[in-house]
């Protein structure tokens, strides 16, 4: 018989997986894809229920049901909608696309306005906080969609996250309020990254250092966050170096089309840049303090 599942997620990574974990701890029926058959298997073992493609996820989905889209970037959204095995053309009006990657405002709108076409609705909302957060419900979402689309998943968002923001009713503001914010998260991250290379430099110790930063005012919850893990040599990924690279540029791009000079947003992307041409695109992003330490 055919499931009818509330919730499909299709990208269980890192962010996605944290997500599937929160739900199904909270007793929740949620299907999950991924075409990484590890990531896919470990949600699976937590009782979520398999679909082999984006477009058996659609058709799992209750009539009201949501297909959570949590993968890494434009083109892979483009391949869950719309590629050979795609969600879109199995989707029925009165269900719901929640786009959580961070998209240009571009992409969103003219992915939304493709559902809308077939009376599905499309809630842009892109996440923030990692997967520990996300696993803890802690996380922040960044939600934009109407009225009637906000009051229909009340609950499945309040199940993800105590943080949930509305940002606004216009599809697109959920992406540019991430772009906003990774944009001062790169930015941060950088500046963290370079004042502790800057100690080593003066021949302080950085932990001891970091600490000091960590109750005055040069704190961040991302410097804290990655240079604790940079100083003990972990650069396991939990947020890879590509995903910084990519947010960078989109908010430069989306700094462009407004007309916005945006000189630190420039100079985080160079920093992003160089980090990847190194071949660090798969490390950790506090790989930042490795680059700036080569300084």
């Amino acid at each position: 018989m055919k499931a009818s599942l509330p919730v499909v997620i299709v990208g269980a990574g890192n962010m996605g997986g944290a997500m599937a974990a929160r739900l199904l701890a909270l007793g929740w029926s949620v299907g999950v894809c991924d075409i990484d058959a590890l990531a896919q298997s470990k949600a699976v073992d937590r009782g979520a229920v398999p679909c082999v493609s984006p477009r058996h996820a659609a058709s799992m989905l209750s009539s009201d049901g949501v297909l959570l889209i949590a993968v890494v970037d434009a083109a892979q959204t483009e391949t869950v909608l719309w590629g050979r095995e795609g969600a879109g053309p199995e989707l029925q009006a009165g269900q719901t696309v929640m786009l959580c990657p961070t998209l240009g405002p571009k992409t969103v709108e003219a992915q939304a306005e493709r559902l809308l076409q077939r009376g599905v609705d499309c809630m842009d909302a892109p996440m923030s906080g990692g997967p520990l957060r996300a696993s803890l419900g802690q996380m922040s979402l960044m939600v934009a969609c109407s009225e009637p689309v906000w009051q229909r998943t009340q609950t499945l968002l309040r199940a993800l996250s105590q943080q949930v923001f509305r940002v606004g009713v216009r599809v697109g503001d959920g992406s540019r309020t991430k772009l906003v914010n990774n944009l001062l998260a790169a930015v941060n991250l950088v500046a963290a990254a370079e004042a502790l290379a800057f100690a080593e430099r003066l021949g302080l110790d950085p932990g001891a250092t970091l600490s000091v930063i960590e109750a005055s005012s040069g704190q961040s919850w991302i410097g804290s966050d990655r240079m604790r893990r940079a100083l003990a040599e972990d650069f396991e990924p939990r947020a890879h170096v590509s995903l910084l690279a990519k947010d960078t540029g989109l908010a430069v791009a989306a700094a462009d089309d407004v007309g916005y000079d945006a000189p630190l947003g420039l100079l985080a992307r160079e920093m992003f840049a160089q980090a990847m041409s190194r071949g660090w695109d798969q490390l950790d992003d506090a790989a930042l303090l490795q680059l700036m330490r080569q300084r």
